[in-house]
């Protein structure tokens, strides 16, 4: 299918590629050899993610990086390079920092469902990546860790994500040892969803996508919005959150036609969002 008209295409060996086939969007990192996130790689995933948060076509999108490292983290030659400048580095780091976090922010408020797709090491900021995923899928070989406590440089904003995705002591285990953990440990501290075999890797993360995809684009936004702010209210108010949530959500067109559907046994026909 060609790509959708809305997404710029990039020249082969581009920091980021794209390619959007029907509902579905898939970025690769693409920064040899470790698809480190230097602050041009941060910024083109940004903006892809921007684009991705107003198209009407796309309803799941897939982080995915090429070669044998999913991503290595932040940029450390480019951050220690900046040491020289006036003020020793700081508006640098400051940006790097905010970068990454805006995206990740970015994630967590995109309608669409996103996916995260590792074959290899996902490290420091490459683990935050894939923390702040909503599905996580990696092959068997797959390891990750968060080791800035082994270079004098705690993992504070990879904690964020990963005390939300890990349970908090596998994610203080990970923040305080820095050691590395293989595919098995991290599904079962909470870290990715599923574990594949290499082969099968793009065939599974693509079922996913299209099974998420014919859903309704209506109720995937509401949900997806609602999961991650009832997850920070307390219970009582969380209850009352979802309960006019749903109220409202009954009264939307797609659940309308779902549940017409569904008791005249037929398909649904989504609606755009």
């Amino acid at each position: 299918m060609a790509d959708v008209v809305s997404f710029r295409k990039e020249e082969p060996g581009g920091l980021l590629l794209r390619e959007a086939k029907g509902p579905v969007l898939r970025l690769t990192l693409n920064n040899p050899p470790a698809n480190v996130l230097s602050i041009a790689l941060m910024e083109a995933l940004l903006t892809a993610l921007d684009e991705a948060a107003t198209s009407k076509e796309i309803k799941v999108v897939v982080i995915a990086a090429t070669g044998k490292l999913f991503s290595a983290g932040h940029d450390l030659k480019e951050m220690t390079e900046h040491r020289a400048d006036a003020d020793g580095g700081r508006a640098f780091f400051e940006r790097t920092m905010r970068r990454a976090a805006d995206i990740m922010l970015k994630i967590s408020k995109l309608p669409q469902a996103v996916i995260a797709e590792i074959d290899g090491l996902a490290t420091a900021a490459g683990c935050h990546l894939v923390a702040s995923c909503d599905l996580a899928i990696c092959t068997d070989t797959s390891t990750f860790c968060t080791p800035g406590v082994n270079i004098g440089l705690f993992c504070s904003t990879p904690m964020v994500a990963l005390s939300r995705a890990a349970h908090r002591k596998q994610a203080m285990e990970m923040l305080l040892t820095g050691e590395t953990i293989d595919a098995g440990t991290a599904k079962e501290f909470g870290l990715v969803n599923r574990i594949v075999p290499q082969q099968y890797l793009r065939q599974v993360v693509d079922k996913y996508a299209s099974v998420i995809a014919s859903k309704s684009p209506q109720a995937l936004k509401i949900g997806k919005q609602a999961f991650y702010r009832q997850a920070e209210m307390p219970l009582a108010e969380a209850y009352d959150y979802a309960v006019g949530l749903i109220v409202e959500n009954m009264l939307a067109r797609d659940a309308e036609e779902g549940i017409g559907a569904f008791l005249g046994k037929r398909m649904p026909e989504w609606k755009e969002d």
